[in-house]
């Protein structure tokens, strides 16, 4: 019969082992009195004498612990059954790396959240008005698709928080055709003036506010401009809505009346006050849309499409046919164009999906160069009339005006129109193209003023019909100095129609005219 060990005999053991084992250490010193230390002190340096008195002194070898069994040891009966080994395994602890890449892009986006999120009642109120439009947010983040690689790429080059790459939900709902009434054109929605401040090309034959890579670089470039003006993402998305001037502003009144000089508490106008809760909005549905039963199609985290360098002039229908792709795919993500003619002068590059690059430089390479294009400019003659151009080139009236985009009520030709080729096979079925060139709307020129004796800033301010703050920023002044140079951004002159002048008002005309030219010898 195996014979057992008394419990309290067991435990005597036990105790006796581990006596044995720290019996050559050295009893440790009573510890010193823990001594006070402060908030404005930093902890001192320890001194050598506070080594721990556990440690053996550095001139004693240390002492080596018994080799054989105890005598409580002793009494034991050796162990004969099989003996295992247990290793206790400890949960790991779940960790996420931000450097390994991700099949999806959406997760990608999350990733990169990082400005600071934006509460109260108008986000509530926005995340339930998109959440309660499933369709509507499908359509939009479809449409995003072709772009939002290609965004989010140039924000983590530029070390960029990616909510911006939601910003054009915002602005355009992710359509490059859109047009504001205050004239604002792209994904990115950029008014004609600050377009050309940031190198966006807009003529008769292209608008680079929709171009899609020229575009996004103004873009943010514009809100890197903007964060460092005032080191806040909110206030720099406020400015980006409402201009950095009248931003500038808005604070310039908080900071005279001791108001707080944060984006929520600065007078603006209500599409602004909307704007950053629309961006935290969708910034909460697609950072979580399960619990607002979104559900978020992936987006392959791979380039969608790629920039191709052109060298002639081709027509948009052709170029669409090379890459054997939709013409509505191809005008997506070439919106930029106003004409049914590529011009290399203008830009010079198209971009293509990036699975059909090599099939269009293969069909490209056995077309005939001298047919890819099928318009030609033309310039009418004195007295000719848009019907009669018409005619000639066998196109009709309204086709005409289309592609040369001339309002249905305008009779008079410009002076410049693009009209069918000699003997070209026109496709004359209509292009999903913006035709019209941006509207034209006043512009602020650039004025250099010299302060003159006498002057003040509240003179100058009304010379040009500025205000007094703009004159403050546009060049940092305190005090006017005689002689100092200004730079004013003045409002431009309306340009004045051509009055209609009628035969019998030239007759009349001209005997004013022959005194004027007397009186002036």
């Amino acid at each position: 019969m195996e014979r057992r060990l008394p419990l309290s005999r067991a435990a005597a053991a036990l105790c006796a082992l581990l006596a044995a084992g720290c019996a050559s250490i050295a009893p440790p010193a009573p510890p010193a009195a823990p001594r006070e230390r402060t908030a404005e002190s930093p902890p001192s340096a320890p001194a050598a004498a506070s080594v721990p008195a556990v440690l053996p002194p550095a001139a004693t070898a240390p002492a080596q612990p018994p080799t054989g069994p105890t005598p409580e040891a002793r009494g034991l009966q050796p162990f004969e059954g099989e003996r295992v080994v247990v290793q206790e395994v400890l949960p790991r602890v779940a960790t996420l790396d931000r450097t390994a890449p991700v099949d999806d892009l959406w997760q990608r986006i999350r990733r990169g959240f990082a400005m600071p999120n934006l509460y109260g009642p108008l986000v509530v109120e926005k995340t339930a008005w998109y959440a309660a439009r499933p369709e509507y947010l499908r359509r939009m983040f479809e449409r995003s698709r072709r772009y939002l690689y290609h965004i989010v790429e140039e924000l983590e080059q530029r070390g960029l928080p990616t909510e911006l790459a939601l910003l054009p939900m915002v602005e355009s709902s992710y359509n490059p055709m859109a047009y504001s009434r205050a004239h604002a054109a792209g994904l990115w929605q950029f008014i004609p003036q600050t377009g050309r401040r940031y190198d966006l090309k807009q003529n008769w034959w292209y608008d680079a506010r929709r171009d899609i890579i020229a575009s996004t670089a103004a873009a943010l470039d514009y809100l890197q401009d903007l964060y460092k003006m005032h080191g806040d993402w909110q206030l720099a998305l406020a400015s980006y809505n409402w201009g950095e001037n009248a931003v500038a502003r808005a604070l310039e009144k908080n900071r005279e009346g001791g108001l707080p000089l944060e984006y929520a508490h600065l007078a603006m106008p209500l599409e602004t006050r909307h704007y950053v809760p629309k961006l935290q909005a969708l910034k909460n549905i697609i950072a979580n849309p399960e619990p607002f039963g979104i559900e978020l199609d992936p987006i392959p985290n791979r380039p969608y499409f790629t920039a191709v360098a052109k060298r002639r002039d081709i027509d948009v229908r052709l170029a669409a046919k090379l890459a054997e792709m939709p013409i509505e795919e191809f005008v997506a993500l070439n919106p930029g164009f106003n004409r049914p003619v590529i011009r290399t002068d203008m830009t010079p590059r198209i971009v293509l999906p990036a699975d059909r690059v090599a099939v269009f430089h293969a069909n490209l390479s056995r077309y005939d160069e001298q047919a890819l294009v099928s318009w030609r400019t033309y310039e009418p003659k004195k007295g000719e009339t848009l019907e009669a151009i018409a005619r000639r080139h066998r196109i009709s009236l309204a086709q005409l005006k289309e592609v040369n985009g001339i309002g249905p009520r305008v009779r008079q030709p410009p002076a410049v129109l693009i009209v069918p080729a000699p003997g070209a096979a026109i496709d004359l079925r209509r292009l999903p193209l913006m035709y019209a060139p941006p509207i034209p709307v006043r512009e602020p020129r650039l004025v250099h003023h010299r302060v003159v004796k006498g002057e003040t800033l509240a003179t100058i301010a009304a010379k040009y019909s500025v205000s007094i703050e703009d004159l403050r920023r546009w060049n940092r002044i305190g005090r006017l100095a005689v002689g100092q140079k200004l730079t004013i951004q003045a409002r431009a002159a309306a340009p004045k129609p051509k009055p209609l002048v009628t035969k019998q008002a030239k007759s009349r005309a001209r005997p004013d005219n022959a005194l004027r030219k007397q009186a002036i010898r």
